[in-house]
């Protein structure tokens, strides 16, 4: 993984959850009946998916921030694996409750790649390196 750029991973991750975010806020009423097969139709779980789209928002821009502003990269990093290890933890634990969810199993998988190149990423690039 080190012959990656180490900004990488924080644009990958920034673009999936970017996009994300408006697919889950946009217009839930729509593209979630579309995508998922369900409908949103009162207005608190309207607020709750436009809710999640702002921090999706929010935190992909971070992360964003981190790929170009140096000062911060480590810290975006941080929080990417806490956010990406989160997601990949709720999903194992409704995978094990409710049974494999095909659309969110995929996603699982990403999360978790995501989640592990993040913490490889922290450890490889904020080891101190001995000169020579």
């Amino acid at each position: 993984m080190s012959k990656l750029p180490k900004q990488a991973h924080l644009i990958l991750s920034a673009s999936i959850v970017i996009v994300m975010a408006f697919v889950y806020g946009a217009n839930p009423s729509v593209i979630l009946f579309d995508i998922f097969g369900f409908k949103v139709q009162d207005l608190e779980l309207k607020n709750i998916f436009r809710a999640i789209m702002g921090v999706y928002l929010a935190l992909g821009v971070y992360w964003l921030y981190g790929v170009v502003k140096p000062m911060h990269w480590e810290r975006a990093t941080f929080f990417n694996v806490l956010f990406m290890g989160g997601l990949t933890a709720g999903r194992l634990i409704s995978t094990l409750i409710d049974g494999w969810s095909p659309q969110y199993g995929l996603g699982m998988i990403g999360e978790a790649i995501l989640t592990v190149w993040g913490l490889w990423n922290l450890n490889y690039y904020t080891q101190k390196k001995p000169t020579v």
